[in-house]
């Protein structure tokens, strides 16, 4: 009988880490080392070097083109236009592209109006695109995003907002002030990607001490050798890890 271990090892004996056909084994690429991040056994498609850009053209399909009709009615075709420049349907999902200045307006709307009636924030979180092949703006690309998951209890429906804001200037507005369930979520966004959300009432580090130096989901933040508070220990970088036998 076989456990997890012996499948890890296994695959590092063949050499699984490496990609072949598009496909990569492991999470972090590493053979013959034992992986101990706990998903060697994990595949997934190499990245293609570039995030979606285009624009789906409409009809989305579904009830994807009455929430539409219905944001745009609600918030004028002027606004819409100026504060949805992208919107994409993926695997079963509408997400609207939301420049950051127009984001509480549509919040506000896709709340209160009775055609939308978006009453729930179930979740917000950040993404780090680095090297992501993004859209160059100056004085950065727009790598850090924030993204909004919207459920409808009324008419039980879900859609997906997005805004992209550079590191150079990673401000947000909050969203506490239509959805009160935001406040520990923006904390953690900020706490974890540097995202700043103006406006919240209490925007502090969630997770890590008050002066902890960087944020720690950033892609360009260090996976191991970082120094930690006790005995003056340092945290390995995962590729030098050994496995627990």
């Amino acid at each position: 009988m076989t456990g997890p271990g012996d499948r890890e090892r296994e695959d590092a004996a063949q050499g699984a880490a490496a990609p072949s056909g598009g496909f990569r084994k492991g999470a972090f690429g590493v053979s013959g080392s034992g992986d101990t991040s706990g998903f060697g056994g994990l595949v997934r498609v190499e990245p293609g070097g570039a995030v979606a850009l285009h624009s789906t053209e409409r009809p989305y399909g579904g009830y994807f083109d009455e929430v539409t009709d219905a944001l745009v009615e609600a918030v004028g075709e002027e606004t819409y236009a100026a504060a949805v420049p992208r919107v994409l349907v993926d695997r079963g999902e509408i997400t609207y592209f939301v420049v950051r200045e127009h984001l509480p307006v549509l919040l506000q709307a896709l709340r209160d109006d009775e055609a939308l009636r978006f009453e729930l924030l179930s979740s917000l979180s950040g993404v780090d695109y680095l090297e992501s092949g993004g859209p160059e703006v100056t004085p950065g690309r727009p790598r850090l995003h924030v993204a909004y998951h919207l459920t409808s209890m009324t008419y039980r429906r879900r859609i997906r907002l997005e805004v992209a804001v550079t590191a150079e200037d990673p401000h947000v507005p909050s969203a506490t002030g239509v959805y009160p369930t935001a406040d520990w979520q923006e904390r953690e966004t900020f706490d974890m990607f540097g995202i700043v959300f103006d406006g919240h009432p209490a925007l502090t580090r969630i997770l890590m001490p008050d002066d902890w130096d960087g944020f720690p989901q950033r892609k360009d933040y260090p996976l191991g050798g970082v120094p930690v508070e006790y005995h003056d220990a340092t945290i390995p970088p995962p590729d030098t890890r050994r496995a627990y036998r």
